[in-house]
């Protein structure tokens, strides 16, 4: 294996974590090979599952289109936590309070999942345990926090409240939710190691392997038969299933800056706010801190947050690179000890309509196994994911299983479920809308868009050599139009969040296969 300086990411911005420890980069597969486990997908819940089933003694090769922790693991800010995105009170709501006290359960289980790992295989990732602070967005009620903090005593966790919140500059007496016993760590350092640990194990993992195909029998990688007893599907987006799943997530982009702020003025924890509740997202979107390592002088502040339906960020009237300054805005008001921004960038989340993740056999299938889902919570999701699939495929009854099974129906969320699915049946007017540009050649060197005519949709892009590529608009999943993300210089669609770089190359699921491109006529 072999540091890789290129970086490759899923995403066009580089993230700190990606930066400060490049991924670790194996062969890739060049011929047909077999394997009692196949894993798709290496980030935090492709090497957990397949570490976790080597030390159940399974033979286990994982399969990755980049590098290590190049997809949406590379691209996390890392918080490790139970206070979830859609919160307890929900969830009581939902399911019931034996439900939601599973919950809990089942994300601090991950944590100390990954603590132990960390002891256990002596990874420096600057593991931390850390409290965390769930505080009122402006448009919030002071009743929910209350209701909320009710929610987390039901469900066993150690919380207080508290108007003691370090670090932040809130209104006077602001209260908030005080989480004990939250971690962080710096993830990429956390995913090397567990690759270094497969390969110690014997499992093999390949990179640069981009699976085409997947069945009962496995899997067609790099134009190679992978045959397996088992298939984990762990791309983040399930690139097994065409429409099933897809109908029960949405997904997010979810946008971070990063700032320098002086050694020892804020301390290590983890804190976020409740969601704008004006939002027309379904999701409420957030703001999420935490602190990180950085130099000798500075620590690293990564805030997060201004999240939307990718592909749509227009539908608010601020497009993606804007969604940086308003970011930045907001954490130097509450934050005012930053200095220089040094990262910028944003990655994907799949937001499930009832919040949990789908974790284990894909429906329809009896040895094909997804990790989807992670509602922002991808670090804890992922490692409960590893955990689930393992006993499911070694036979081990799990506690979890039914409250995470992919073909659970939640009668309580129908509303925003047919919300999401009436929003991506909207996407498909593109058809008959023009185009964001009128024609290609107007288009300045490092920009893109779509042009139409008639029914015609092409996607353009002009390089910064001048040059010119278009492609066919239309998303190779399920044929939507593809919407230009100037940001992250990619093709983005809005129905179901497959993403494609301006070379018109997929990075991101469903979609399996690449734009489709069309000559230019000189």
């Amino acid at each position: 294996m072999k540091s890789d300086t290129a970086n490759q990411s899923s995403g066009y911005n580089t993230t700190f974590w990606l930066d400060s420890e490049p991924a670790i980069a194996f062969d890739s597969l060049k011929q047909n090979t077999h394997t009692e486990v196949l894993v798709i997908g290496g980030g935090i819940s492709g090497l957990t599952t397949a570490y976790k089933l080597l030390r159940a003694g399974k033979q286990v090769i994982v399969v990755e289109d980049g590098n290590i922790g190049s997809g949406e693991s590379g691209r996390t800010t890392a918080h490790l936590t139970c206070a979830l995105d859609d919160r307890y009170s929900s969830f009581e709501e939902m399911f019931c309070k034996e439900h939601s006290k599973l919950i809990a359960e089942s994300h601090m289980e991950a944590i100390r999942f990954i603590e132990n790992t960390v002891k256990l295989e002596k990874i420096d990732c600057h593991f931390k345990t850390v409290d965390g602070y769930l505080f009122l967005h402006p448009t919030d009620k002071a009743e929910n926090l209350s209701k909320e903090y009710e929610a987390t005593k039901n469900a066993g966790l150690i919380t207080s409240m508290t108007s003691n919140i370090p670090g932040i500059v809130l209104p006077e007496g602001q209260q908030a939710i005080q989480f004990s016993q939250q971690a962080q760590f710096h993830v990429m350092k956390y995913l090397n190691g567990l690759g270094q640990a497969i390969t110690k194990m014997g499992g093999r993992i390949f990179t640069q392997t981009k699976v085409t195909d997947i069945d009962k029998w496995g899997a067609k990688a790099n134009g190679f038969a992978v045959l397996a007893d088992q298939i984990v599907v762990a791309t983040n987006s399930p690139i097994n299933d065409i429409v099933t799943m897809h109908t029960k997530q949405a997904a997010y982009r979810t946008y971070v800056v990063a700032g320098k702020v002086a050694k020892g003025n804020l301390p290590y924890a983890l804190w976020w706010d409740t969601g704008d509740q004006n939002s027309k997202w379904i999701t409420l979107p957030y703001h999420y801190v935490r602190l990180e390592e950085y130099d000798d002088q500075y620590d690293l502040l990564i805030v997060g947050g201004e999240d939307h339906k990718t592909g749509q960020a227009d539908d608010e009237g601020i497009p993606e690179e804007d969604r940086y300054s308003r970011l930045e805005e907001w954490a130097r008001k509450h934050f005012p000890g930053i200095e220089s921004v040094e990262y910028r960038w944003s990655g994907q989340v799949l937001e499930p309509v009832d919040s949990l993740a789908f974790i284990g056999k894909n429906p329809g299938d009896d040895n094909i196994y997804i990790i989807t889902g992670d509602s922002g919570n991808g670090m804890t999701h992922g490692t409960l994911g590893a955990i689930i699939i393992t006993d499911l495929i070694t036979g081990v009854v799990n506690r979890y299983e039914k409250i995470y099974d992919p073909s659970r129906i939640t009668l309580k969320t129908a509303t925003d479920f047919v919300h999401e699915n009436k929003n991506v049946a909207a996407q498909y007017l593109d058809w008959f809308r023009p185009g964001d540009i009128k024609e290609a050649e107007a288009l300045r060197a490092g920009d893109g868009g779509i042009v139409s005519t008639g029914l015609t949709k092409t996607a353009v892009y002009r390089d910064e050599q001048q040059q010119l590529h278009a492609f066919s608009a239309v998303c190779p999943h399920l044929g939507c139009i593809v919407q230009w993300n100037a940001d992250e210089k990619s093709f983005d669609c809005p129905c179901h969040g497959s993403r494609f770089t301006c070379d018109g190359k997929v990075i991101n699921g469903p979609a399996t296969s690449d734009l489709k491109p069309i000559p230019i006529k000189d």
